[in-house]
């Protein structure tokens, strides 16, 4: 399935988008799609029913924002340098475990939303990213099971950076990567069962029409389902919480001088195969 949210920011309603892409209203079904809905098989089920029986009312997209496909999150785990390619292209040795560092739940917008260039940056960056969705409380998840069990399903995630901020200004990662809209999500959450292999799908980026990242999962160093066993053993990761695995080579970072970092005005577009596209216009904070 294909769930989203739409609606003003703050009053999103529950959506499906069906087969046809048809968008279909959920509010007679669910309260909204959150970590409360996707730890529920049974109202899981009753959405997926409804669907199937061609019982969910029609919605009129036109003019209809879509927001963040999950509400409620509960935390943004994010892993860093998680692409050989990316890796190589900015010069660093791949980690022997994965890096990882936070973003607020509150960085987190819709895929369409306007990003803000923080005030005083120079060096705002573009990473797509897949984004990982827990669907079951995920506490030391031992050798022996199935990490992708615990996934409820996958998004795209635009990890927004500031790498001076992030790199040059001392401390953690955290000051480049928590800047007010700094994690477009969506368009859908699309259920585990419909994605199949994680580690088969292409990411592409574009700024202003330029082919920046055209990239593979398959070049992960840490998979998606070694990042959920990861995480797990340092901390407990519940229904509705993001995990963003990484971004593939093409950043501005990687790039040769003089490096194309963001500025107001210009437009990112990025997509996953079989997750959507994202389209945001960047303005000055």
């Amino acid at each position: 399935m294909k769930l989203l949210r739409v609606g003003t920011a703050g009053a999103e309603r529950p959506a499906l988008l069906d087969a046809e892409g048809v968008l279909r209203d959920l509010t007679g079904i669910v309260d909204d799609i959150d970590g409360a809905l996707l730890a529920d098989d049974a109202a899981l089920g009753r959405v997926r029913a409804a669907a199937e029986a061609g019982e969910l009312p029609a919605l009129d997209a036109t003019g209809l924002r879509i927001g963040p496909p999950l509400g409620r999150i509960g935390k943004v785990v994010c892993i860093g340098l998680n692409y050989h390619d990316h890796a190589r292209e900015t010069g660093a040795e791949p980690p022997a475990e994965p890096v990882v560092f936070f973003k607020a739940a509150d960085t987190v917008v819709g895929p369409n939303d306007t990003v803000l260039v923080p005030r005083g940056s120079v060096k705002t960056d573009w990473e797509v990213e897949l984004a990982v969705v827990i669907g079951r409380t995920a506490r030391y998840v031992a050798d022996d099971e199935d990490p992708l069990a615990y996934v409820a399903g996958y998004a795209v995630a635009h990890d927004v950076s500031e790498r001076e901020f992030q790199i040059e200004r001392g401390g953690t990662w955290d000051k480049g990567k928590n800047c007010e809209t700094f994690n477009p999500l969506g368009p859908w959450l699309v259920t585990a069962d419909e994605v199949g292999d994680p580690q088969d799908l292409s990411l592409k980026l574009w700024v202003n029409g330029e082919l920046k990242q055209d990239g593979t999962t398959a070049e992960q160093i840490f998979s998606v389902a070694e990042v959920v066993r990861y995480v797990s053993q340092f901390m407990v990761l519940y229904p509705g919480d993001v995990i963003n695995t990484g971004t593939p080579a093409g950043v501005a970072l990687g790039a040769p001088e003089p490096k194309p970092f963001l500025r107001a005005g210009d437009v990112v577009e990025l997509e996953i195969a079989g997750l959507g596209r994202q389209r945001q216009e960047f303005k000055d904070a």
